[in-house]
């Protein structure tokens, strides 16, 4: 008999969450080691007179916690003890500020073209009618507001602290212990660790000109994801935007599944991009974020969350047991800024700005034999010889850049490329090709000056 049995024989709580901390008590006491194999769900149930039904909701809610994890036929086993988090990818993006001369590492806003704040926060009232901790997370005036201008209707709308804030709080909402997810590739660093600190597995799908590949995404789905995230439009790092008839392709293969679709569009008002959204098609299984922060301002920190109910409402009702919202006088500020006609007109000339460094760049740079793909946003993902001969040819003239490294999937088998980001770059447009093709074209031991 397997000796865990015995152990459980004298619980009092006999439903699948006493069972659950049961199981959890034995493994915080160290009764049960990391690695120990668990019985099997038929040989619980018989034991304690219980269904297989409740063992194995049992099973859910300790593989949710991440005590332990299935491993197919291997079976059920306990998971080592939590460590502190490790720097994971999003550290290797950014070098430190004040570095370099022109730091093109981060895909932050140039702040001469951010809208002004001044005139908008004269504007705003502090007497808003708060009345309780359990009001309705977002104005209502801001949530008719972006409603209107939302690529599909959406279920349920919120509001959270950032782009990032959205995706962790739905990776937390939709993505357990040993779930398969899938990530278009590159993938956005940050969001890679949200997954690794979830105990997930990534499958990546390749792109083309115009999104995600067909064929990609329909070997990814074999292996029965729970989720797909994507950035629609501007994608960090290629810039490439995703095409409507992409996007119905897209949406033909997800209509016979039951996974939830996650858009992060970050540039939004900037990117410089019309957008094809998959919530255009499957409506009720798409979760849409848009980020205000390099259109209106990094230190608004606030995005809208808007889509399919059921994920928005998990995340809703967990960020209740914490900050429970995003400050409304901040949102006071962004509502007034979408009704601005003076912000709006310096948004799109910050649109057009970025769109013309952009394409700037990508030409000087083809003008010396370096092709780059994508056709927005703030981003360029240039393809070198070896990434960190690149970057030390960069830094010896003054320029910072990320590797492209901590973009990858799995680490270690994508080809070399940098992400050099515009946000610095105004002028010296020649200088700077001049540099990026040199360090491109810098082989393993070559001259790195």
């Amino acid at each position: 008999m397997d000796p865990t049995l015995p152990l459980l024989t004298t619980l009092t709580d006999r439903s699948a969450t006493g069972v659950a901390l049961a199981i959890g008590r034995l493994i915080s006491t160290g009764t049960l080691a990391p690695g120990d194999k668990l019985p099997s769900i038929r040989a619980v149930a018989d034991e304690l007179g219980l269904s297989p039904t409740t063992v194995s909701e049992s099973w859910r809610i300790l593989q949710g916690h991440g005590a332990i994890e299935t491993e197919g036929r291997r079976g059920t086993f306990v998971r080592g003890p939590r460590q502190g988090a490790a720097p994971g990818r999003y550290w290797q993006v950014p070098v430190d500020p004040g570095t370099f001369a022109t730091d093109l590492s981060t895909g932050t806003p140039d702040p001469q073209l951010l809208p002004p704040l001044g005139p908008i926060l004269s504007q705003v009232t502090l007497d808003l009618p708060v009345t309780s901790y359990l009001d309705a997370p977002v104005l209502p005036e801001l949530g008719a507001n972006l409603r209107m201008s939302w690529p599909f209707e959406p279920e349920l709308l919120t509001i959270v602290d950032g782009a990032q804030d959205g995706l962790d709080r739905l990776v937390q909402a939709l993505v357990n212990v040993g779930d398969c997810v899938v990530v278009n590739e590159p993938a956005f660093p940050p969001l890679l660790d949200m997954f690794d600190q979830a105990g997930a597995r990534v499958i990546g799908v390749s792109m083309d000109d115009e999104g995600c590949c067909p064929e990609s995404l329909s070997a990814a789905l074999a292996e029965d994801p729970v989720v797909f995230f994507l950035q629609p439009r501007a994608h960090n790092p290629t810039g490439i935007t995703m095409t409507k008839r992409r996007a119905k392709q897209l949406a033909s293969l997800l209509e016979t599944t039951t996974l939830t679709v996650v858009e992060d569009d970050h540039s939004a008002d900037v990117s410089g991009a019309d957008l094809a959204s998959l919530g255009q098609f499957l409506p009720e299984r798409v979760v849409h974020i848009r980020s205000f922060s390099k259109s209106h301002g990094p230190d608004l920190r606030l995005a809208a969350v808007g889509g399919a109910a059921a994920p928005i409402d998990t995340m809703v009702r967990r960020r209740r047991l914490g900050p429970s919202w995003s400050s409304r006088l901040l949102q006071q500020v962004l509502l007034n800024m979408l009704h601005d006609p003076e912000t709006c007109a310096a948004i799109d000339r910050a649109q057009d700005e970025y769109l013309r460094r952009r394409r700037s760049l990508v030409e000087a740079l083809a003008a010396r034999d370096i092709a780059v793909g994508g056709d927005a946003g703030l981003n360029l993902w240039v393809p070198v010889i070896d990434e960190q001969n690149a970057l030390v040819v960069l830094a010896a003239n003054g320029f910072g850049a990320s590797p492209g490294e901590p973009f990858s999937v799995a680490q270690g088998t994508g080809s070399p490329h940098i992400r050099v980001s515009i946000g610095a770059v105004d002028d010296g447009i020649d200088e700077l090709a001049d540099v990026i093709a040199r360090a491109a074209t810098t082989p393993r031991n070559g001259p790195r000056s």
